[in-house]
């Protein structure tokens, strides 16, 4: 959306070795408010690597992961475990559906709220008036959010019971509950139909801009990718090989010999 928006994420020089093996090499990015960018390349590439270090699953071998909360100050978040993470206010979904399976729709976008409640267990077990007021927010604001993502009549439901492309949706539900100002989504399209992923397309553009969320995402569909991206960064081999709009990455020959291939005429 935007070149000059402030500067919500900037990851330098990032690289991550398991054992002999390099997954990540040196890898620079950014996000800025309001937009949406990308991150694209071959399986293997390191991508999802790149966003386990990014979110505190793995602490990188060397470079820095800075976070610029709106209004608070930034913050080096290299080593923070991934609750901590949530908590500064950047919250993911993952490539395999994450879902508490036996839980309901609702609960399971509860849960997601639970980094943003004050309740400890006394007030639990008391259950006063703030704790009340809480719980009724809690499912309030959960509530609305499966409103937006078009699950709500499915809120009572077991979210085992739902098709796939909803179970994606909620987990990006779930995600919003933490109240991030970054959203990572690692593959939000993988096994969905055409008609769902268009429908995801116009969901990730709408949280873009009516809940206000900057977004990272990882994706394999290029349809998906050149539709709602600002900007895309491209990996192979675990190093950046490419970065621009989608127009300049579509007609960048390193990256159509790396990945797109035919898929650019799509």
């Amino acid at each position: 959306m935007t070149d000059n928006g402030q500067k919500l994420l900037e990851v330098r020089e990032l690289t991550m070795d398991f054992g002999g093996l390099r997954a990540v090499d040196s890898v620079t990015l950014d996000v800025c408010d309001g937009e949406i960018v990308a991150l694209i390349g071959p399986n293997g590439a390191g991508k999802t690597t790149f966003f386990n270090c990014v979110t505190g699953i793995y602490t990188p071998t060397r470079g820095e992961v800075v976070v610029h909360p709106p209004q608070k100050k930034q913050q080096k978040i290299n080593g923070f475990k991934p609750n901590r993470v949530t908590t500064l206010g950047m919250a993911r979904t993952f490539q395999n559906i994450r879902l508490f399976q036996n839980m309901t729709v609702l609960e399971n976008v509860m849960i997601g709220r639970h980094c943003r409640t004050t309740t400890n267990i006394l007030g639990a077990v008391l259950r006063g008036g703030k704790t009340r007021r809480q719980e009724r927010e809690t499912v309030d604001r959960s509530y609305n959010l499966l409103e937006k993502v078009g699950l709500a009549e499915f809120a009572d439901e077991f979210a085992k019971n739902l098709p796939y492309g909803a179970q994606r949706r909620l987990e990006i539900a779930r995600a919003l509950a933490t109240d991030p100002f970054l959203l990572l989504l690692d593959e939000p399209a993988a096994g969905m139909n055409p008609q769902e992923t268009k429908a995801l397309d116009e969901l990730i553009v709408r949280i873009r801009d009516e809940e206000k969320k900057a977004i990272l995402l990882i994706e394999h569909d290029m349809k998906l990718v050149m539709n709602i991206s600002d900007r895309i960064y491209v990996m192979e081999y675990g190093k950046k090989i490419a970065q621009g709009s989608p127009q300049e990455i579509r007609s960048n020959p390193k990256v159509i010999e790396a990945y797109l291939g035919e898929e650019t005429d799509a």
